[in-house]
């Protein structure tokens, strides 16, 4: 439990072999020549950039909530814990538990802190077309979305929370088309 940092490098060269005895460290700076310059041809050269096949931008809807996400951090009095298992390489479940306080304005200057908690289970599906992902918290909402792209071009995504409260739950549903430039 908890988070683990792995790094793979390729493994060290083995130590040089000498058919005799080494040579001695005194005259192997002045009998080993430098290696011969590259010619211009061999140097990197900068890729050009093909301007009309750039990824496609974030849509205009999601441009509030992008810059909202930069610029203001999730900064909160509390704790928080996040636990994901991988099933299969597709396969997830989460559980998230919450504890913390609301803050109510009071009619003079001060608010009053409401102590809270929350705990969600939540299962992923993600494959190279499709992605499924629901959470469940203890009051019973249900959180839903989806993202299933159907052609290379176009794709289906579902958002959906539905409540146990009369008129609180919401859908939508929408279709994005990507289309290239000709110019």
């Amino acid at each position: 439990m908890g988070s683990s940092v792995s790094q793979a490098s390729a493994p060290p060269p083995p130590p040089p072999t000498y058919a005799s005895t080494p040579p001695s460290f005194v005259h192997a700076a002045a009998d080993v020549a430098a290696p011969p310059p590259k010619p211009h041809e061999e140097e990197a050269t900068e890729e050009k950039v093909d301007y009309l096949n750039l990824p496609c931008p974030v849509p205009y809807e999601e441009i509030q909530r992008e810059a909202f996400m930069t610029l203001k951090p999730d900064l909160f009095e509390g704790m928080r814990f996040d636990f994901t298992k991988m099933i299969t390489p597709y396969f997830a479940l989460t559980h998230s538990v919450a504890m913390g306080s609301i803050d109510i304005p009071a009619q003079k200057s001060g608010v009053i802190k409401i102590p809270t908690s929350n705990y969600e289970f939540g299962a992923n599906f993600i494959n190279q077309k499709t992605m499924l992902m629901g959470r469940v918290a203890h009051d019973g909402r249900e959180n839903i979305r989806v993202k299933h792209d159907i052609t290379d071009n176009l794709s289906l995504k579902i958002n959906a929370q539905l409540t146990s409260e009369p008129h609180y739950s919401k859908g939508m549903l929408y279709f994005d088309y990507k289309v290239s430039l000709l110019l």
